[in-house]
């Protein structure tokens, strides 16, 4: 088996866990603080500490970006799931909001575990092959999104949160293992040359196709981000009527990964024919009118249904924007590309749960949908707009990785 090859399924893997780990606890912190006794002001406390771990991601993510391109992306996806390791395992021991914040903000300072593997990949893929492999650990993400809120909610139910957080943190250790001794990064040239990051910056906005990227992936990670802090106590309204309201709001949580699953890497094979712009267009119509749909649904059922075509269609964005990042940067400058990327998903996730939060509690959840579906609209748009900007052809300079076995 090529090295590459082996190298998608391990990390696939990892990603797989790292995903799982993830969802069996953040999407119950609004539960989990209720549990602990935060019954004022719930949403935004929700909203403050989703968007923590964001806002500090932000300002660590591009460091790492110039560390990695320096000393190679497999250390960086360690640290991460070294770090990942203690945050969640430390979780379960807080007694307040306060620690729980502190947690969420070490979590920003240190993590980077999916992203590393997708920067991995991406350098680590021959180029017409890029499409498929970012579209496959998409597909590892959203099946691990998939199983962790029905562990988390399973878990919650029987033993508590607690558990689910220290379970959470040994699928990650677990996780950080497999990169440690079967993945192998054979396309790494470190970066010599001095500079910044404020360089780094500087470089990524003179490149007018990344930089629309850049301005993209902000705008999506509000926009879906807005949903986070209040969907878990919207959907556990729509189900109160269930004995098992947990376990059946992790369900409904999971349901756009299992559609992201079920067609993430055919998206990502027709990507490689027709361009990863088309495929994002694509994407972000059907994720629009998916969001609006969900505004009509007011049974539990529905609302299901609705979500699951919403993922058939989200499930091509980020994938799409990854490809991107690919194709519009040189080869010696991908690592701190997807970094400069992440920062932008960082900023937008800090401030989409931070509004949320806010917005929920003074105005009825139905209006968060309708702004999250605009944004994505707009977005659209930006697309659209720049689709002779966006559509670069592969000029840069990527050499295909060795196809010889390991």
């Amino acid at each position: 088996m090529p090295t590459w090859q082996r190298n998608l399924w391990v990390l696939w893997i990892g990603v797989f866990f790292t995903a799982a780990g993830f969802s069996m606890v953040i999407p119950f912190l609004p539960i989990f603080l209720l549990e602990i006794g935060v019954h004022d002001h719930t949403e935004l406390w929700s909203g403050l500490i989703y968007g923590a771990a964001f806002f500090a991601g932000a300002f660590a993510t591009p460091l790492w970006g110039r560390v990695a391109d320096k000393y190679g992306r497999k250390p960086m996806i360690i640290r991460a799931g070294v770090a990942l390791f203690f945050v969640y395992t430390l979780m379960a021991f807080v007694t307040n909001p306060y620690q729980i914040l502190a947690l969420r903000i070490m979590q920003g300072l240190l993590s980077g575990f999916i992203p590393g593997a997708i920067t991995l990949i991406g350098t680590n893929t021959p180029s017409e092959k890029v499409g498929y492999a970012l579209s496959l650990i998409s597909s590892a993400s959203a099946t691990g999104m998939i199983l962790g809120p029905l562990l988390g909610g399973g878990m919650a139910e029987l033993w508590g949160n607690r558990w689910a957080f220290a379970s959470a943190g040994i699928i990650v250790f677990i996780a950080t293992i497999l990169i440690i001794f079967f993945v192998k990064e054979e396309n790494f040239k470190p970066n010599k040359e001095k500079g910044s990051i404020i360089n780094d910056f500087k470089v990524a906005l003179n490149n007018h196709p990344f930089s629309l990227v850049l301005m993209l992936t902000l705008v999506i990670s509000c926009s879906t981000m807005i949903l986070e802090p209040i969907l878990p106590l919207y959907i556990s309204e729509l189900g109160s009527s269930s004995t098992y309201t947990t376990l059946l709001t992790g369900l409904v949580i999971s349901i756009p990964g299992i559609a992201s699953a079920l067609f993430a890497p055919v998206w990502g094979k027709w990507a490689d024919k027709v361009g990863f712009q088309r495929v994002l267009f694509i994407g972000l119509l059907g994720a629009g009118v998916g969001t609006f749909a969900q505004i009509l649904f007011s049974q539990i059922l529905g609302f299901s249904l609705v979500r699951f075509v919403y993922g058939i269609f989200f499930c091509t964005v980020y994938p799409a924007l990854n490809g991107l990042v690919v194709k519009s940067t040189p080869e010696e400058f991908r690592g701190r590309a997807f970094s400069l990327n992440q920062t932008s998903n960082q900023i937008g996730g800090m401030i989409g749960p931070l509004l949320g939060g806010f917005l929920g509690g003074i105005m009825p959840t139905q209006s968060l949908f309708a702004i999250t579906g605009v944004l994505l609209f707009i977005a659209m748009a930006t697309v659209y707009m720049n689709a002779g900007e966006l559509r670069v052809k592969d000029t840069i300079r990527h050499k295909a990785v060795p196809r010889k076995s390991s």
